[in-house]
């Protein structure tokens, strides 16, 4: 049962994606942090609208909260995740139908970070998935239904995301030692805070196999990346995903806050931040030296310096 409180859908335990194991995960990072650690993926369901031609019976909102999921089909025909076998269950995806709307609230600000990768910020999971050539994972094509992204830090005023849909490239992808088709979980997950490149397209999938297709990931657990940055917004907090065209129905697994990269301002390897690691920022200053760019902004300036003086005479761990 979703509880519903002050007009929002609470993440509660028999939710099928709030599983303890990230609650545990959650406990340990406030503690090593000494506070509160914000949940990377959506939190809350703020409001849901089935549109016409929804999917049957996969009108549960709350199935969006929390991670992707990694392993789909228990008790009917199981099937890792991958981006040719996606998420199909009803406690897994939510169907939108024409003129459906889902609203989802993180519990903390998404912020512009330039620490991200490919500066993205945001990522969107559908379940979109690559139509196979071969039958052993070779990219034909991309079976996808869309579904318009749009942004907000107050739940008001919105931004839509141009370009990029919430159930299309890049399809979701759970582990990365398993085949396109494994029916075992794998042992390595993907990393759902990571976005793929957003510079690939079809044009670079189409006719790869399965090895090359997923070396592209990098480690990524895929998903629709969004650039706050290009939107003009340095901040935001809701995610709204709508449909209005006739014979789709984007399915949404999840949304996740980009995990930012960090970068030590011991650049020497030394072990202790000093001398010789100012020397190295002086050294490429106003330059676009990637090495000595601590805080990521695409030119050796005064953030670097003060970024390697606050950590001055230590080891300076990323």
């Amino acid at each position: 049962m979703h509880l519903v409180r002050n007009g929002f859908f609470q993440l509660t335990d028999s939710t099928a994606k709030h599983r303890a194991s990230h609650a545990a995960l959650l406990a340990i990072m406030s503690l090593v942090n000494g506070a509160h650690a914000d949940y990377p993926f959506a939190h809350t369901v703020v409001s849901f609208t089935a549109g016409s031609g929804a999917a049957t019976g996969f009108n549960l909102p709350a199935v969006a909260l929390g991670p992707p999921e990694r392993f789909t089909g228990e008790g009917i025909s199981p099937m890792c995740v991958t981006p040719f076998s996606p998420a199909y269950r009803p406690n897994e995806i939510v169907s939108l139908g024409v003129g459906g709307e889902l609203v989802l609230r993180f519990d903390h600000d998404v912020l512009d970070d330039p620490r991200n990768p490919f500066g993205i910020d945001l990522i969107v999971f559908g379940n979109a998935f690559f139509t196979d050539a071969t039958g052993t994972g070779m990219v034909a094509g991309l079976a996808a239904e869309g579904g318009v992204i749009a942004v907000s830090l107050d739940g008001i005023a919105w931004t839509s995301v141009p370009l990029t849909v919430a159930d299309g490239l890049f399809p979701t992808r759970g582990y990365m030692d398993v085949l396109p088709y494994a029916t075992q979980p794998g042992t390595i997950e993907t990393n759902f805070l990571r976005p793929v490149n957003p510079a690939l397209s079809m044009r670079d999938l189409s006719g790869l196999d399965y090895e090359s297709c997923v070396a592209l990931y990098d480690g990524s657990g895929g998903g629709a990346g969004i650039d706050l940055a290009a939107l003009g917004l340095p901040r935001i907090r809701f995610v709204r995903i709508s449909n209005s065209v006739i014979g789709s129905s984007p399915e949404i697994d999840a949304v996740s806050d980009v995990e930012a990269i960090t970068r030590s301002p011991d650049l020497d390897g030394d072990g202790v931040v000093g001398a010789s690691d100012l020397a190295r920022v002086l050294g490429a200053w106003g330059t676009m030296n990637a090495e000595a760019d601590l805080d990521f902004d695409g030119v050796i300036g005064a953030g670097d310096l003060s970024m390697l003086l606050g950590a001055w005479g230590t080891k300076g761990g990323a």
